[in-house]
């Protein structure tokens, strides 16, 4: 089932999240369909509370940047009541995008490493250091299960900037090849 993705000016993007169990219903329905959700959305990562799901877990697939990083070549998981706990190395810079934010791209500076503790799909527990392109979009989906998003990174003149343009959002005005929903 491909979900609907809530725009910016959803509430539920900004409400944080709570951790599940494993006896979370549906939850082996809900993974593959939120993979299926961010393939028909162009995405590359995908939150929970962006198909309007206020609970910790969000999925990743980095393969569309393999050519550049070969280690990411198969690089797709699931990412269940995950914890950064640090945020380490050198500030990069970087062009986000968000399906959330349909139209918006803006360099956003994060941390290039990142340790982060996480269950997958299997309840499995991990505990993973990851870097470069992979560390960027798991700190980007860990944002919005935090209730941010990447323009919260912005400086504050550059969000000034963007104001009429987010302002239009939040009142239905963009433009996005996918399912949206918008909730006030």
């Amino acid at each position: 089932m491909i979900y609907p993705i809530y725009i910016y000016g959803s509430p539920v993007l900004r409400a944080g999240t709570e951790n599940i169990g494993k006896d979370y219903p549906e939850l082996e329905k809900l993974i593959p369909d939120m993979f299926e959700t961010m393939y028909a959305s162009a995405g590359v990562g995908l939150a929970a509370p962006q198909i309007g799901k206020s609970i910790n877990i969000f999925v990743v697939d980095a393969s569309p940047y393999g050519e550049e990083e070969p280690e990411l070549k198969d690089f797709k998981k699931v990412f269940i009541n995950a914890e950064i706990y640090e945020r380490f190395g050198d500030n990069f810079l970087f062009n986000e995008g968000c399906l959330s934010f349909p139209g918006i791209h803006e360099d956003v500076s994060r941390k290039s490493n990142i340790w982060i503790k996480y269950y997958d799909e299997n309840f499995e527990l991990n505990d993973d250091e990851f870097g470069g392109t992979a560390a960027r979009i798991i700190q980007h989906e860990y944002d919005h299960i935090e209730g941010k998003s990447f323009i919260d990174h912005l400086s504050p003149l550059r969000r000034t900037l963007l104001k009429s343009k987010l302002n239009a959002m939040a009142k239905g005005k963009y433009s996005a090849n996918y399912k949206c929903k918008q909730v006030k």
